[in-house]
């Protein structure tokens, strides 16, 4: 555990990406196969399931320091950090014993077992194997029995450290890596080696076969339209779709058996038959990129619809039958064996649409494609996008590879979405925030009035969540208001004297039964602080129900 601690703690103290890339090099160098394995599996977001409830953290704490629940609960506000509070309150014991063990066993044989014990016989093991740990591993430990262990590292740099280790293109690297952090899957040595393995000239592909390949992401396009010829040339220099609201997934069809891969890396074929079905139909070698949506009747429903779907391993007729799916499919990654991710967009669009006319299935339906003679014709052309349930448009440019991740370095994908659906509402609920966040108010609840504003006896309903948007000095505002203006406590979370106006912005809506306003959003986050707004003018549930698709 103290080379992981060490690790982390290089990691969480440069900003440098090769002083980074060098620390983590270091470290799988000496480090046992076991150990790295668990190592890449958290610094590339692996997540266990919860070990221990972070009510039991706090019980194990304030019997081992004799605080006061109060005192405790105060100086986790004061110092912002779970596990940092930890860490700065539990006492030192009396005798301190050496922890000479690795990452791998702290994990799999001290900290995993614990799962599912009574308290009486979780909270002394695990006081007994804190105090094994110095207080920099103490914290690391915490950290990685919440969950929450962030580093600053992303996956991408993790591959390249990966790479640079075993000398194998950090491309692959991200490749074999698709899948390795879901939360079905505990990394080991085996699983560790594929990630390493060198490439030779019998094993030019090491993964399994149905292994997907790194999506390639889009980046968001925010420049004015005056500029668009400026910097980006000639409509007919880019490839141009619908931006589709579904679930970004590849269909592998690879030793006569397919996959469905979620961009989560989330294997998800048997929740989706109707794509499974394909394999009569694909090729062996052929992997496909696009997005899963509904499709009912001819035509692509919105994405509640598809959210029945999303949560479920196994599906029934009833659902088959209400919320059927597709896939729009754009990209064509690999055909009859071949990797074309090095082909040009434009090459890769012909060999699609082939494909797609020769399979010659409904569920497989290829992305439309958008033609305008200037930026502005297009634009008149995206502000359909509402009425058609999408985002916006998609610029693919004609010459691009596909990448790994979000990158230019082989050409660029754009997405040009629309403006969002906005909304003024009321915050009416409070609750602490993560992080850098974690002493501040920042996650709020958010109401609109129930009836217009001559309504004598209306009320305000929460509709929904947001808690991102505010600039650090906004937020440090409103937490000082809500603090003023509580009215009352529900554990972690207040209730406060609606005072404050907030426009929010929301990429969709739709009707919601599980919800007292009877609305679902998706994606909201504050957009401005109304202060120049009173209470009274806030939105209201009409609002909502005239932003609902007419459908």
């Amino acid at each position: 555990m103290k080379a992981f601690a060490n690790l982390y703690t290089l990691l969480d103290r440069t900003t440098s990406s090769n002083v980074k890339i060098s620390a983590m090099v270091a470290y799988f160098t000496n480090a046992s196969p076991n150990d790295a394995a668990w190592a890449v599996y958290f610094l590339a977001g692996g997540k266990p399931r919860q070990i221990v409830t972070t009510k039991l953290l706090r019980q194990l704490v304030i019997n081992a320091s004799l605080l006061p629940e109060w005192l405790f609960e105060e100086s986790y506000h004061a110092v912002g950090d779970l596990a940092e509070t930890i860490t700065l309150i539990l006492p030192k014991p009396e005798v301190t014993l050496k922890d000479t063990e690795g990452l791998a066993i702290w994990i799999e044989q001290k900290l995993l077992p614990l799962r599912g014990l009574a308290p009486e016989e979780l909270i002394p093991k695990l006081l007994n194997f804190l105090y094994q740990l110095d207080k920099e591993s103490q914290f690391v430990c915490i950290k990685l029995i919440t969950g929450n262990l962030r580093v600053g590292v992303s996956k991408l740099l993790v591959t390249r450290a990966l790479g640079l280790f075993a000398g194998v293109d950090a491309k692959r690297v991200a490749q074999r890596l698709v899948g390795y952090t879901s939360i079905t899957v505990l990394p080991n040595e085996d699983l560790y080696q594929r990630l390493i393995a060198p490439v030779t000239a019998d094993s030019l592909d090491e993964r399994d076969a149905g292994q997907p390949y790194p999506f390639f992401l889009a980046h968001p396009l925010q420049i004015d339209l005056e500029d668009f010829q400026i910097q980006l040339g000639e409509p007919s220099d880019w490839q141009i779709e619908w931006k589709w609201d579904g679930i970004r997934a590849q269909i592998v069809k690879r030793e006569n058996q397919l996959w469905v891969w979620s961009r989560g890396e989330e294997l998800v074929t048997e929740r989706f038959p109707e794509l499974a079905a394909l394999s009569d139909y694909l090729p062996d070698g052929t992997v496909l990129d696009g997005e899963i949506v509904t499709y009912l009747d001819g035509k692509i429903q919105p994405f509640a619809l598809l959210q029945q779907r999303l949560g479920r391993k196994s599906t029934n007729a009833p659902l088959l039958k209400k919320a059927p799916v597709a896939m729009i499919v754009y990209d064509l990654l690999e055909l009859e064996g071949n990797d074309l991710r090095q082909t040009k967009q434009s090459e890769r669009r012909v060999l699609l649409e082939n494909l797609v006319q020769k399979c010659n299935q409904p569920q497989l339906i290829i992305s439309e494609t958008l033609t305008g003679e200037s930026w502005e014709e297009l634009a008149i052309q995206r502000t359909e996008s509402r009425s058609l349930g999408v985002e916006g448009l998609m610029l693919k440019n004609k010459n691009a590879n596909y990448g790994v991740g979000r990158t230019k370095d082989v050409g660029t994908w754009w997405k040009w979405k629309i403006d969002p659906y906005t909304i003024d509402a009321v915050l009416i609920y409070a609750q602490s925030g993560h992080g850098r966040r974690s002493s501040l108010y920042s996650d709020f609840t958010f109401a609109v009035w129930d009836g217009p504003i001559e309504a004598s006896d209306r009320k305000l309903v929460p509709f929904a969540k947001a808690y991102s948007g505010l600039t650090d000095s906004e937020m440090r505002k409103v937490d000082a208001i809500v603090r003023k203006t509580t009215v009352e406590k529900f554990g972690p979370v207040r209730s406060v004297t609606p005072t404050m106006v907030f426009e929010l912005g929301f990429e969709g809506i739709s009707y919601s039964a599980r919800h007292k306003s009877g609305i679902a959003v998706r994606f909201p986050r504050m957009l401005r602080w109304r202060e120049d707004k009173p209470l009274a003018e806030a939105d209201t549930l009409q609002s909502l129900h005239a932003l609902l698709p007419a459908s």
